[in-house]
């Protein structure tokens, strides 16, 4: 049975409040004003209330709304594990008395986990503008300026080659059935595992890959055929383990071990598709010299991982997704968003604007970002909606005019104070963990996100709050 709050505090809750009593940091006091909100624990407990049907009403009582909230803010302001989350709140007393957990046991990692995932990216997106909304309310952002810019978050995955691809292909298919293999027996297709001479391949593509001369070509082409056709068969022998689970050639007369052979299928089914997808990019490349082939991925555990160049000299190619930042004072992000597919950041600015003004009632008085956001379509569009400053450098004008309007000190100022956008990047990729995420797929990146950004929104308003206060 779920809660929304803790119903009674026991007398070891107020033993550590007295203890903790001037330790916690500033922000922590005025962030728990905000995740005392009726409205974000509703969220939480609703969803929370969709895992199981009688979640709400049948069963022990278990871990409350807030307690839940906490716990994964905590972990995303300190860019946590769960593993190190469990431990750091089981041996804290400040953390206990933040989190709401106090007297009570700490739940395991896994348990914190699940929530996590029961709490999807629309729930987290909606926990966000609350906090915003509860930002405009203070006082802290008010909507009069606004700053936008994008970053990459890389998903958690190695640099991707057709090889390392072709042989994390082999190594997730051969395990796959051979989890297979204990559960039935001997039965139907036997496995021949060819994960030695794989690795062996591998090695060679290595060496060939170093070696320079005209010999060293032939070496890899060579060696990547022999990759291609273990990695071919693997593939035939994988599709004939999922077709004989189906029919029932291989099965098991335990009905847990049934369910078992049940996910195994679905894992090959899975993977199947997508290793088959690297053989043909990879004989693309290899043999044919084509570097774009249709349906590319980079990765066979995260088949939505984009290549993204934004012309770093120390990262060139980024692998991840895109996300869009927006700001209003005190460092408040207003808003983010995961991208499917990148878009071009000219296309991102009138529909940031709007969304501004749906969170704040008002057009920002000023509108800064870097030149990637530059149109004249934009500019015009920014100052129909009646933004009255608008610093987007364009730098490939020649125009007089402009570049009169560019030298102008509130233009400068703009600009100067865009710059703190990229700041707020650094920090929320540094302090939160959004340089790579760890969650997997696509809802588990704008979970990733979402996290993040409540987190660093919390400690910039508990701040602003505290420096309001005097406190």
């Amino acid at each position: 049975m779920i809660e929304l709050r803790r119903a009674q505090l026991n007398f070891g809750d107020k033993l550590i409040a007295d203890e903790v009593k001037g330790l916690r940091e500033k922000w922590m006091d005025h962030a728990d004003q905000v995740l005392d909100d009726e409205e974000i624990l509703t969220v939480v407990y609703e969803a929370l209330g969709k895992r199981q049907l009688l979640s709400r009403t049948r069963g022990r009582k278990g871990t409350p709304a807030e307690v839940v909230l906490r716990l994964l803010v905590l972990k995303h302001v300190r860019n946590w594990s769960y593993d190190v989350l469990e431990r750091e709140v089981r041996a804290n007393l400040v953390y206990r008395n933040f989190t709401r957990v106090g007297f009570s046991k700490m739940p395991d990692a896994k348990t914190i986990g699940r929530w996590g995932r029961a709490l999807g990216p629309d729930v987290i997106k909606q926990i966000h503008d609350r906090i915003v909304g509860i930002a405009h309310e203070k006082g802290i952002a008010q909507g009069g300026k606004m700053r936008v810019d994008t970053t990459v978050v890389e998903t958690n995955i190695h640099h991707p080659t057709d090889s390392s691809m072709l042989g994390d292909g082999v190594r997730v298919l051969t395990g796959v059935m051979k989890k297979v293999t204990k559960i039935v027996g001997e039965v139907g297709t036997k496995l021949r595992d060819r994960g030695r001479s794989v690795k062996r391949r591998l090695m060679e593509i290595g060496r060939a890959a170093r070696a320079k001369g005209p010999q060293s070509k032939e070496k890899l082409n060579k060696a990547y055929g022999s990759l291609l056709d273990s990695t071919s068969r693997v593939v035939g022998q994988a599709l004939r383990f999922a077709k004989e689970i189906a029919d029932g050639t291989k099965q098991s007369t335990s009905a847990s071990r049934t369910a078992a052979l049940e996910g195994l299928r679905g894992q090959l089914e899975t993977m199947i598709p997508r290793v088959r997808q690297v053989i043909r990019q990879t004989k693309a490349r290899i043999f044919h010299g084509e570097t774009r082939s249709e349906g590319k991925i980079f990765s066979i555990f995260e088949p939505s991982t984009e290549i993204i160049r934004k012309g770093k000299a120390g990262k060139p190619n980024e692998f991840g997704k895109m996300v869009k930042i927006q700001e209003a004072e005190n460092q408040i992000i207003t808003d983010y968003e995961v991208y499917d597919q990148r878009p071009s950041d000219t296309e991102l600015l009138v529909p940031a604007i709007e969304t501004h003004e749906a969170k704040f009632g008002r057009t920002p008085r000023v509108l800064a970002a870097d030149a990637g956001f530059y149109s004249a379509k934009n500019e015009a569009a920014a100052k129909a909606k009646g933004v009255k400053r608008v610093s987007i450098p364009n730098r490939s004008t020649k125009s007089p005019e402009c570049k009169r309007l560019q030298k102008k000190r509130w233009f400068r100022n703009g600009q100067k104070w865009r710059t703190g956008c990229e700041g707020r990047i650094s920090v929320i990729k540094r302090r939160h963990g959004l340089n790579r995420c760890r969650y997997k797929g696509n809802a588990g990146m704008k979970r990733w996100v979402g996290l993040g950004v409540i987190a660093d929104n919390l400690i910039n308003i508990g701040n602003a709050m505290a420096k309001q206060s005097g406190s």
